[in-house]
């Protein structure tokens, strides 16, 4: 049996955790999901919810120094939530905690002597905090190909060596797309469909910048999803993504991975989020060849000709991003350190 923490912010990790979950259980391997967030439907194993420890976000000291991210002092929530945990590993005794993601989890976990599996993000990580985490866990796992190289940065060479990019992690198989004969034309002469997906964990797209795409794209229809300002969240967007010609999307993980699933062309809107992971996402995106529009900021004018030139890129050069296999990879090298025990 393992232990799954997972991150409550945004909605990519518990999608992740779901899958590499099933999987797991599939070659039999017990998992616990560790986590602030409620019990998700569907979850086959154990779930141990755990006290928030982010409210007041102006908490005392919570870096330590910079060595750790959040653990602030004399705070009810960490105090509860850390005891806790601990008493979970005592009685379930498991082989090894995913760690998506906690600094101080991986080091509450490894300081009970048990073993780490560090899912690794996006973006600068060599903060001291960072790198603890990095060199205590037994294994590093990221979710993008091999052939993605500079998604982590700031960590030293034998660091990010050490990480397994197993691919992107998408909820749904990935499609075959058959390429339109007429390039100048990609779906008739109905009126060409287009997503704007916005995530869960926040964005800087207004009502008036979501008017202003829609005035000047006419003869495209659009599906607008994304909470708060630009549409409703809607936590199972394949049908709308995958009957696309063109996506407009955040640079976010599990956005990414679903888009590539649908082998859908993109412009891809990099939003701030911690340690640049969305910025550097969209830098590398930009020169490795995916069908991808990279956009620094929101454009004022010039949408049209945009989507008319990213609907032309070729779809199935997605393959590389997201083939379909990261959680059987994934599963298979937790099965390795289980082997080892």
């Amino acid at each position: 049996m393992i232990g799954y923490y997972v991150h409550h912010v945004g909605s990519g990790h518990l999608h992740r955790a779901c899958s590499l979950a099933t999987e797991l259980e599939s070659i039999g391997v017990a998992v616990t999901g560790l986590s602030s967030l409620p019990r998700p439907a569907g979850w086959v194993g154990d779930w141990l919810r755990l006290p928030r420890d982010d409210r007041p976000a102006d908490a005392e000291a919570p870096g330590a120094r910079g060595r750790l991210h959040w653990a602030p002092v004399g705070h009810a929530g960490l105090r509860a939530r850390m005891a806790q945990v601990s008493a979970w590993i005592e009685r379930a005794r498991p082989a090894l905690v995913v760690c998506d993601v906690s600094v101080e989890i991986e080091l509450l976990a490894r300081l009970h002597g048990i073993r780490v599996v560090g899912v690794v993000l996006p973006g600068d990580r060599g903060d001291p905090a960072h790198l603890l985490g990095l060199d205590v866990a037994d294994l590093l796992v990221g979710f993008w190909p091999a052939s993605a190289r500079g998604m982590l940065r700031g960590a030293p060479y034998e660091v990010r060596d050490r990480v397994l990019a197993v691919g992107a992690l998408s909820r749904f198989p990935p499609v075959d797309v058959q390429r339109d004969a007429d390039p100048d034309d990609p779906r008739g002469s109905r009126s060409r469909e287009a997503v704007l997906l916005l995530g869960s964990g926040g964005h800087a797209v207004s009502d008036a910048d979501v008017a202003a795409l829609r005035d000047q794209t006419p003869d495209w229809e659009w599906t607008v999803l994304g909470g708060g300002v630009a549409g409703p969240w809607v936590p199972d967007p394949w049908t709308a993504i995958s009957g696309a010609d063109v996506v407009v999307t955040h640079a976010g993980q599990n956005a990414l991975a679903e888009v590539a699933a649908a082998r859908r062309p993109a412009v891809v809107l990099p939003q701030a989020r911690p340690h640049d992971e969305q910025v550097v996402t969209g830098e590398v995106l930009a020169w490795g060849g995916w069908p991808v529009a990279v956009l620094e900021t929101w454009p004022a004018q010039g949408w049209a000709e945009l989507l008319d030139r990213v609907s032309r890129l070729d779809g199935n050069r997605w393959v590389d991003w997201c083939d379909g296999q990261a959680a059987p990879r994934f599963a298979e090298a937790v099965q390795g350190i289980l082997r080892h025990q």
